[in-house]
């Protein structure tokens, strides 16, 4: 055997052996790259974070309290602008709980303006790459009968695709300090019908994906929900409590960011972590 040869055989069974790891990362094109429970004008994490960002294609949605602690207009001038509105262009946002302290949530939706849909709502949709993807605002009433779950019926019924995402700031599910939301139950039923592919969250300062799952917690692997959890953008970071049940991944005290690549009848995810974190999540899965 030749030199040439053998290197190249050496070298086609290193790829054989990295296969697994290569087959579940998504391609370099990105939809969107998510996080939340981001900036302070007190921590520099969200600046790395940031800089994660400037690598990664695609709409950058951030999953809510964007600004500590108060997600006033001081703090999104001279606290998040600096770091992750580097990229405001391409920002569709979601409100949390800590942009309420400011009266009516006025600092996030004078700086977002119309990239946070109606003012004063903080519920909108848009296309992207082929998918619908749907912004909620789980600090607002999204029991039956309130406007804003109406207006969630009225818009999966006008835009019935093949896939589709969903965030908001308030996971349904979480291993975290804060744990899940069951006042969101009414809107995961309404998506589970609908067959929103995937939703994802913030508000627990950790990342968590969970199986699909029906809108009470049960393993659906034909029409369920997957959810991430991603309060990963920069906040200090929380423990865990006891696991929650059908938790595929998780990770604490480590920051980064979800990418998430649509394809017309699937998706692949994967989690970045910041230089130095060593933490990785990557997978694929089908469309309803």
């Amino acid at each position: 055997m030749t030199l040439r040869s053998a290197v190249l055989l050496l070298a086609l069974a290193a790829l054989a052996a990295c296969g697994g790891d290569d087959a579940a990362r998504p391609a370099e094109r990105t939809s969107i790259v998510a996080a939340g429970d981001i900036a302070s004008c007190f921590w520099r994490g969200d600046e790395a974070t940031a800089r994660l960002v400037e690598g990664i294609g695609g709409i950058v949605a951030v999953l809510g309290d964007n600004v500590y602690p108060d997600g006033s207009d001081r703090e999104y001038r001279q606290c998040y602008h600096r770091s992750w509105g580097r990229h405001l262009d391409r920002t569709r946002p979601a409100v949390g709980n800590h942009e309420y302290r400011t009266p009516d949530a006025g600092g996030y939706f004078r700086y977002f303006g119309a990239r946070a849909g109606p003012p004063g709502k903080g519920w909108y949709s848009y296309a992207h790459d082929g998918w619908h993807v749907v912004v909620l605002n789980s600090d607002e009433p999204l029991e039956r009968g309130t406007e804003q779950l109406n207006w969630l019926v009225a818009d999966l019924r006008a835009h019935p695709t093949r896939c589709t995402l969903a965030y908001f700031h308030h996971p349904r599910w979480s291993s975290g300090r804060h744990g899940g939301r069951e006042r969101v139950t009414d809107a995961y039923r309404v998506m589970y019908d609908a067959g929103v592919e995937v939703v994802l969250g913030g508000h627990d300062h950790h990342y968590e994906r969970f199986a699909p799952l029906d809108p009470v917690g049960r393993l659906d692997r034909e029409r369920g929900i997957r959810q991430f959890v991603v309060g990963t953008g920069g906040a200090p970071s929380y423990r865990l409590r006891e696991r929650v049940a059908h938790s595929e991944a998780i990770a604490a005290h480590v920051r980064g960011v979800l990418r998430l690549v649509f394809h017309p009848d699937a998706y692949e995810w994967e989690f970045v972590a910041v230089p130095g974190r060593k933490f990785t999540d990557a997978g694929r899965a089908s469309c309803h």
